[in-house]
């Protein structure tokens, strides 16, 4: 009997050859002026098709929407060119590649935009930090978006992802998650808008389903993934209340109504025991309402991972930190290897070192 991460799956039309996601990362390797994705990239990413599926890193959609060093962008035909780079070389491998689409929003700096304030929901200052050319630095209070310009942005994601079907990327992830933009409208904590956008959880939810029903004009929605991370508190400038649970409620049961890929989940990533209103198991809560393919994240192992398939509370595990390390993570499940430990200091570092030398299993025999 094979393990239940190495089973295939079938993610409406497209076919899976194992149920191992490889997670999206900020790896901050297109150090170029542009942005645009490069040749170590193409590597790196080629070096783990064998993922079931392969989560781009977190890619902005324009260039107000970015908020780190060095991260590739979907909003120039260079960029698209780059990225065509990467997944017709994941493609001749046999691997499957979704793009992550992403606007931090509050969570950048000033210094990424010519002396402008990040936008926001609200002007409410995340506390947090920006990791700026000039390495970390505070956080400042952003400019509130117009409704216009909150339409604009809905547009910018259509366009990006136009771009990534033209890049040739077998679909597109939504990043809603980790207290960037589309989570801070979430959060009445980051969101205290009085329009409608604001107010009720149908409200700060709007901007999401307004992003989706507009990517579905130019790429079938089967082929669009939502991330959503519920629990998040304390991290990336999010506080959760006592409706921020209930507007996951509500967002997880309206996507029912979308015949997405799939729903990408987190677990908390700190301990939420003590906080008032966090639900502590995510898999648990949102397996019953959600009908459609769901992947669950953070902190997984080989074990714990096979044990939330086999227990029916998700259907895919996305792994991060694992495969950086460890390019053939499958085939290191599939012979129950012990797995690299990656090296921390070369996660967000310019150049090949900490990205494309980590050897695969084979190589490790010979």
């Amino acid at each position: 009997m094979s393990q239940p991460l190495l089973r295939p799956i079938k993610l409406n039309d497209l076919e899976l050859k194992n149920r191992v996601i490889m997670a999206p990362m900020t790896r901050s390797r297109a150090a170029n002026e542009d942005n645009v994705p490069n040749d170590l990239m193409v590597t790196y990413y080629t070096q783990r098709a064998s993922a079931g599926l392969i989560i781009s890193e977190g890619t902005q959609i324009s260039e107000q929407a970015v908020g780190y060093i060095n991260t590739p962008g979907m909003y120039s035909q260079e960029q698209v060119a780059g990225w065509k780079k990467v997944t017709d070389a994941v493609h001749a491998e046999g691997g499957k590649i979704f793009a992550q689409l992403w606007h931090v929003g509050r969570m950048s700096h000033p210094d990424f935009h010519n002396g402008e304030l990040p936008v926001a929901p609200s002007a409410i200052n995340p506390n947090a930090q920006a990791y700026t050319p000039q390495g970390f630095k505070e956080t400042v209070t952003p400019r509130a978006l117009t409704i216009s310009e909150i339409k604009q942005i809905v547009q910018e994601y259509k366009a990006a992802a136009k771009n990534a079907k033209d890049a040739g990327f077998d679909g597109v992830e939504i990043h809603s998650s980790n207290g960037y933009l589309l989570h801070q409208f979430f959060n009445g904590t980051s969101n205290t808008r009085t329009d409608e956008y604001g107010g009720s959880k149908e409200n700060r939810a709007r901007i999401l389903f307004e992003v989706i029903e507009a990517i579905q004009e130019v790429m079938p929605v089967e082929r669009v993934g939502v991330r959503l991370n519920p629990s998040l508190h304390g991290i990336f400038g999010m506080t959760l209340d006592e409706e921020t649970i209930p507007t996951f409620d509500y967002i997880i049961e309206k996507l029912n109504n979308y015949k997405l890929s799939y729903l990408h989940l987190s677990e908390p990533f700190n301990d939420v025991s003590n906080v008032p209103h966090a639900e502590q198991n995510i898999a648990k809560r949102y397996r019953p309402i959600y009908k459609g393919n769901l992947i669950i994240n953070a902190g997984f192992t080989q074990e714990k991972g096979n044990a939330v398939i086999e227990a029916g509370e998700a259907d895919m595990v996305a792994f991060g930190v694992p495969f950086i390390a460890n390019p053939d993570l499958p085939e290191r499940f599939r012979q129950n290897e012990e797995l690299q430990t990656p090296d921390k200091n070369t996660f967000y570092t310019p150049g090949a070192e900490g990205y494309i030398d980590y050897p695969t299993l084979e190589e490790v025999k010979a």
